[in-house]
């Protein structure tokens, strides 16, 4: 089993897997590691341990050396180097009428590149743009358009629940989130009860839905008809979370409302279509939702 450290680096919460050549590395250093856009700083989140071969994609790139009191001060003047670099490709952006949103600049390690990201409603046109940047600061230019999620994981910010947002702390790669996911949790459809700080719908929607999805398979929907040990009734409140169903079952003294568990009912029937009908509003709010949904 080969080994390898994990290493994060400035704004992403993902750990990726480096071979530490032999070196010990401690949760919390710094590393100088070879990567795809060239020699990196980051922080160790995973210190030196063996994984199965299924767990590393590709070729497994190496982990230079561990940083010195030198590359932490680089790494410093890198990050204010980045902020003077924002100032300037921004101006420039206005200068050239461009639509589009700067969220970040970052530095190569070496200095050999700045990287700067935006996001924009679609495809920009940005070539004389990287001209004019290029020129003020002399280095090579990259620039990358994301998308509103990888915006907040760059900049940060606090979710509803009081937390860091997911995607900045822990969440490495997204997964598509769906308006179906919030309604098996019978969650408001409300966008701005079920959207995070990026305006998508949020990723914690996904957590749990492995098994909303599949209690819900083995229950009745609201209307259903069923029979019990006490009578045949429709099925008017789905309890996902305990597993059970309340059933309305009429009788000699009006109507009585019991909840049954997932193994004490029969299903006979199906909700009819006016029972499963939605209301207008219902339909235009799904709707909305669904525009939140990721579309690439």
């Amino acid at each position: 089993m080969p080994e390898i450290i994990g290493v994060k680096f400035a704004g992403n919460g993902k750990s990726y897997y480096f071979d530490p050549q032999g070196e010990a590395f401690e949760v919390g250093d710094g590393a100088i590691v070879e990567t795809v856009r060239g020699v990196e700083y980051g922080t160790v989140s995973i210190a030196n341990t063996d994984v199965a071969e299924s767990e590393i994609k590709g070729t497994l790139k190496k982990a230079i050396r561990k940083a010195t009191p030198e590359d932490d001060l680089r790494a410093k003047e890198n990050t204010e180097l980045a902020e003077k670099a924002m100032d300037i490709c921004a101006a420039k952006i206005a200068k050239h009428g461009l639509k589009m949103k700067l969220v970040g600049a970052e530095y190569t390690f070496d200095r050999a590149k700045v990287i700067f990201s935006f996001t924009a409603d679609g495809r920009v046109d940005f070539r004389e743009l990287v001209k004019d940047v290029a020129s003020v600061m002399h280095t090579r230019i990259e620039l990358r358009q994301i998308y509103e999620r990888d915006d907040i994981r760059m900049r940060g910010a606090m979710g509803m629940c009081g937390r860091p947002c997911c995607c900045i702390g822990f969440l490495g790669d997204y997964e598509k989130v769906t308006v179906k996911m919030a309604k098996n949790q019978n969650l408001s459809l409300n966008p701005t009860k079920v959207s995070g700080m990026c305006g998508k719908l949020m990723c914690c929607l996904k957590y749990e839905n492995d098994y909303y999805a599949e209690t819900l398979r083995l229950l009745p929907k609201q209307g259903a008809t069923v029979r019990t040990a006490d009578g045949v009734g429709r099925v008017d409140d789905v309890d996902v979370l305990r597993r059970r169903v309340r059933v309305a079952i009429e009788n000699d003294d009006g109507v009585t409302k019991t909840y049954y568990g997932i193994r004490e009912f029969e299903p006979l029937g199906a909700p009819s279509q006016k029972q499963q009908r939605r209301s207008k509003e219902e339909e235009e709010a799904e709707a909305e939702l669904e525009k939140l949904e990721d579309k690439d």
